[in-house]
């Protein structure tokens, strides 16, 4: 059904109506003569002229500009705006030590071996680029940037909404490509860095690391968390690894002593008001990820708009060509004799 945008603007259709009068009622141009009375006597009152060719385009274009004006339109359908979504940097440990396994609670070394071999079960850096994999194909709306740190700090990606780009720089990250060491200051800084120009009211890191700052950096994790309050960055942590982990070396499992700083980690979510997560085995993982997705979701019921089909357009050209028609007709076909 057509409807008008702005119905007041009908008003506009007085200009062409009062100028119709006019044109029709004006006096034509005059000869002197020597008397009026057989003119009066013939033709008494007011005449009326005949319009002329552009007299009458010129009215009928003022009429169609006159509902241009009111915008006739007609709904075609919804129009979807994109919900705001939030900024996101995944910072990754990539020190070696996330190249050890886990052995989830209750399975037996012989079947822990048994996985590990079959390609079942992986270290902590594939458990955890797995879950981060399934995390950012769950959040298509948010910019979602990544870093990857060990004895520094390395952006791979800025915060960005082209995630295929982001999940191939995700899926080539390998242990050791960094150094051996843990910097978790580095990320922290880098990250609040990159957020504090960010559109979004929303500004998260995700930190995960299975270590200690071991790293000499002078800047503390505390004081690059107290940096990130500032840029308004909220930091979760992510600590990875268990007491049953193990690593490969010429071809045997080795137990390995986990050196996790659970309290650091807290302490740094405490300061900008994030959360720290746990995260012993692949299982923990997937659980830990599922709850940071559901704690930073963002409203996906998008609003929607109706669109419509604009008619003001096709009526103002239909005006513009009518009236060069008159013109046209006027000044070259219709010839004017002297």
């Amino acid at each position: 059904m057509i409807s008008l945008q702005y119905p007041w603007a009908l008003t506009t259709l007085l200009i062409p109506v009062c100028l119709f009068f006019i044109l029709l009622y004006r006096q034509r141009p005059a000869v002197k003569i020597s008397t009026v009375l057989p003119v009066t006597r013939t033709h008494p009152g007011k005449r009326r002229r005949k319009l002329s060719v552009l007299e009458i385009c010129l009215l009928l274009s003022l009429v169609l500009l006159a509902v241009a004006l009111a915008r006739p339109r007609k709904p075609s359908g919804n129009r979807i705006i994109r919900g705001e979504g939030v900024d996101i940097i995944l910072a990754i440990d990539m020190s070696q030590s996330m190249s050890c396994y886990d052995r989830p609670q209750g399975m037996s070394e012989s079947k822990f071996a048994e996985n590990i071999s079959s390609g079942t079960l992986n270290n902590r850096l594939e458990s955890a680029k797995n879950e981060i994999r399934r995390f950012i194909e769950a959040r298509p709306n948010d910019r979602i940037g990544l870093i990857g740190f060990a004895d520094l700090a390395y952006s791979f990606v800025p915060p960005t909404l082209d995630h295929a780009l982001l999940l191939e720089r995700l899926k080539s990250l390998a242990p050791g490509e960094l150094g051996n060491a843990t910097g978790i200051a580095s990320p922290i800084g880098s990250a609040a860095k990159r957020l504090q120009n960010a559109p979004s009211p929303r500004r998260v890191l995700v930190l995960f690391t299975d270590g200690a700052n071991t790293a000499d950096n002078r800047l503390t994790p505390q004081a690059a968390a107290l940096a990130a309050k500032e840029f308004n960055v909220i930091i979760h942590t992510v600590g990875i690894g268990s007491e049953n982990s193990y690593a490969i070396s010429y071809g045997r499992l080795l137990p390995v002593s986990g050196d996790l700083d659970t309290k650091l980690l807290q302490e740094l979510s405490k300061i900008t008001g994030g959360t720290f997560f746990a995260a012993s085995d692949a299982g923990n993982m997937k659980q830990v990820m599922d709850e940071i997705n559901a704690l930073e979701k963002t409203d996906h019921r998008e609003p929607q708009s109706n669109t419509y089909h604009e008619y003001a357009p096709s009526i103002a050209l239909a005006a513009a060509i009518l009236l060069l028609a008159g013109t046209v007709y006027t000044a070259i076909i219709r010839v004017h004799l002297p």
